[in-house]
């Protein structure tokens, strides 16, 4: 029995030695890169048709039907967003401490600062990466989906039923979208038509972090974030005063939905 018991612990033995060796590649090679654990994106379904909003005679029925159609697909875009933004962060880390970024990392970068019209720069003196840093950012739930809700009527304008559009963004090339009905003759806009409902939530998100409109919304966040403080979308209203011809009303309008419906994005939630 000897022999036996030799043998046991022999075994053991060489299985505590290669212990170490048999660890994932991946983990090894984040510990040597040091590249942060970003977010997974979670994957959504395309929705391209919408629902019957108005099949509902319960009005909170139907305010829960259209948060639930919207939340999934908001939420993963900010997902999306705050994966580019971690990224974003890390890479500037490395840059500052002198850091040759990688091809990938490059070529990554590159496409994000074109997508949010960002100019491409690596030099010393850049402010490429608090550009980028301003603008690659989330948007609070609640806020797309209440300005969803007014833009569409909860679901029900014509734009949203034939162009899939929530948030009345226009185009301004003929036939990229709907011509609205009270057009003056010689405008030239269109209010925009996508190919899905999660490409209309993708297209408003981008506009409020890059447009010039937008900014004050863009400024506002960012203190926020630097004063550790909770980036509400109450507090975000007020840099949309050129979402709208409307204003300040528009903007109080939005604030009044916000505050009456907030229960039932939390319910939802």
């Amino acid at each position: 029995m000897k022999w036996l018991f030799r043998l046991i612990f022999a075994a053991l033995v060489l299985v505590a030695l290669a212990t170490p060796w048999l660890k994932p590649a991946t983990s090894v090679d984040e510990a040597v890169s040091g590249r942060p654990l970003l977010p997974t994106i979670p994957h959504v379904d395309e929705k391209t048709e919408v629902p019957d909003f108005t099949q509902f005679n319960d009005v909170t029925e139907k305010k829960i039907a259209f948060f639930e159609f919207l939340l999934p697909t908001v939420r993963a875009e900010n997902v999306r967003i705050d994966y580019q933004r971690q990224r974003i962060q890390w890479l500037d880390s490395q840059w500052q401490l002198g850091t040759t970024l990688s091809a990938d990392d490059k070529r990554w970068l590159r496409q994000i600062a074109r997508n949010y019209e960002v100019d491409f720069d690596l030099d010393p003196d850049s402010d490429m990466f608090v550009l980028l840093e301003r603008r690659v950012d989330q948007v609070p739930e609640s806020l797309v989906l209440i300005q969803a809700a007014n833009e569409s009527g909860w679901g029900t304008s014509r734009f949203a039923l034939e162009g899939l559009n929530f948030f009345g963004q226009w185009c301004y090339r003929k036939g990229c979208g709907l011509v609205p009905l009270s057009r003056d003759d010689d405008g030239r806009h269109e209010v925009a038509r996508f190919d899905s409902v999660n490409a209309s939530v993708r297209s408003y998100m981008r506009n409020i972090n890059t447009h010039p409109a937008y900014l004050d919304l863009r400024l506002i966040r960012q203190k926020l974030r630097q004063q550790g403080e909770d980036i509400s979308a109450i507090k975000l209203t007020e840099g949309l005063h050129r979402y709208s011809e409307r204003g300040a009303e528009y903007i109080d309008e939005l604030n009044a939905m916000i505050r009456v419906n907030r229960p039932l994005i939390q319910q939802i939630n």
